[in-house]
C-alpha cells in the first residue's frame, strides 16, 4: 500500500521472483519511463504495455510468474482460470500450463469470445467450459478502474452457479480508481473477492531506484521524484 504521498523504496525486500519479473519486463520493453498518457487520461512517467509479450518463450516466463503469484496469494485448491477476451486468452493458457509444471496442478482455462459463435464449437466460451459449483480466478494484464471486471462477471454467471473467488493482475499500479481507494480494493470490495498482482509499482521502485540493470539505471532521482509527485496527485492517501 502506499504510504503517505509517495513510494519510498526502503519499505521492504522485494520477493527473488518478483525482482526478476521487474527485470523480466524491462527486457521485453512491457515496462517503460517516460511521459505516458493512460486511457483514463492521466500523464504518468510509466506505463505498462503487455503487447510486447510476443513470444513463445517469453508467455513461457509470463506464465511460471503468475502462477508463483496466484499460488502465493490464493493456492491452488480452485477449478478455472479465465482470461477476458483479447489479452487474457494468453494469460490463461500460459498460467494453467506453468501451474501444471511446476504443482502438478490441472487448472482448466477458459476464454469468451467477444462475438458468440453460432456453428461448429458454439458458444462465447473457448477453451473448459463454466459448470456449477466451480471456482474461478480471473487472469488480468493490468486494471485501473474494473471496466473488464465489470463485462466478464456477467458472462461466467450466465454459463453456471460458478464463484469467482480473484483476481490476479500483472502489476498494481497503486493508483486511485474511481473513488479514494486503490482500483483493486475498489474491485475486491464492491465484488466481494480477493485481488492480488505479482507485483506492485512499490516493488519495481524498490528494484529499479538508482539501481543499475544491465547498466542502465532506469529509476534515477529525477524520474523517482516524478513518480512521487504522480502518486501525489493520484496515489491513495
Amino acid at each position: 500500500m502506499i504510504v503517505k504521498d509517495q513510494i519510498n523504496p526502503e519499505d521492504k525486500k522485494v520477493e527473488s521472483y518478483k525482482q526478476e519479473f521487474i527485470e523480466f519486463m524491462v527486457d521485453c520493453n512491457v515496462l517503460k519511463f517516460g511521459d505516458f498518457v493512460t486511457k483514463s487520461g492521466r500523464k504518468t512517467p510509466f506505463f505498462v504495455n503487455t503487447g510486447f509479450y510476443r513470444t513463445g518463450g517469453q508467455l513461457r516466463k509470463l506464465g511460471t510468474y503468475y502462477a508463483k503469484a496466484i499460488e502465493a496469494s490464493f493456492g491452488l485448491d480452485f477449478d478455472t482460470l479465465f482470461g477476458p477476451a483479447y489479452k487474457g486468452i494468453p494469460l490463461c493458457v500460459a498460467a494453467s500450463m506453468a501451474i501444471s509444471e511446476l504443482y502438478g496442478r490441472e487448472i482448466n482455462y477458459c476464454s469468451n469470445r467477444k462475438e458468440e459463435k453460432d456453428h461448429g464449437d458454439r458458444g462465447i466460451l473457448l477453451g473448459s467450459p463454466i459448470r456449477d459449483g466451480d471456482r474461478i480466478i480471473i487472469i488480468e494484464d493490468v486494471t485501473t478502474a474494473g471496466t473488464s471486471i465489470n463485462e466478464t462477471l456477467p458472462i461466467i454467471h450466465a454459463q453456471g452457479d460458478a464463484s469467482v473467488c480473484g483476481l490476479v493482475v500483472s502489476v498494481d499500479r497503486m493508483e486511485r480508481g474511481s473513488g479514494e481507494k486503490s482500483a483493486l480494493t475498489e474491485i475486491s470490495e464492491k465484488f466481494s473477492f480477493q485481488t492480488a498482482a505479482i507485483v506492485t509499482m512499490q516493488d519495481v521502485v524498490e528494484h529499479l531506484y538508482n539501481k543499475p540493470y544491465n547498466g542502465t539505471v532506469y529509476i534515477d532521482d529525477i524520474l523517482k521524484e516524478a513518480i512521487d509527485n504522480y502518486y501525489r496527485e493520484y496515489g491513495v492517501h
